[in-house]
């Protein structure tokens, strides 16, 4: 029988403040329900852990999977969530040659 305490956690980090789902209905697919529906604001990240079984998943890679599955656009309020964890367009700077003169 599980221990009561060997529950999984979510935590969605919104604008500076870490927000933890209600820790007795929530599961993987209504945080990442909530997140489509925009229930959060401004996510930055959402990380799903349980220490009891000694492990912890970030759940960006699992929102793009999950709309790439329905073949659809992540929602644009969180292409920046998504973006930002998955390092996509990044802005990348090239270093110029510089002739000595």
């Amino acid at each position: 029988m599980p221990n009561e305490t060997d529950q999984t956690v979510y935590l969605v980090a919104s604008g500076r403040a870490w927000v933890e789902a209600d820790y007795e209905t929530t599961d993987l697919e209504t945080v990442i329900q909530d997140l489509l529906t925009g229930q959060y604001t401004n996510p930055i990240r959402v990380v799903a852990f349980n220490t009891a079984e000694r492990w912890s998943e970030d759940v960006a890679h699992e929102l793009r999977r999950r709309c790439d599955l329905q073949m659809r656009d992540v929602p644009f309020f969180l292409q920046d969530f998504t973006d930002r964890y998955e390092g996509r367009y990044r802005d990348v700077q090239l270093p110029l040659p510089m002739r000595l003169v």
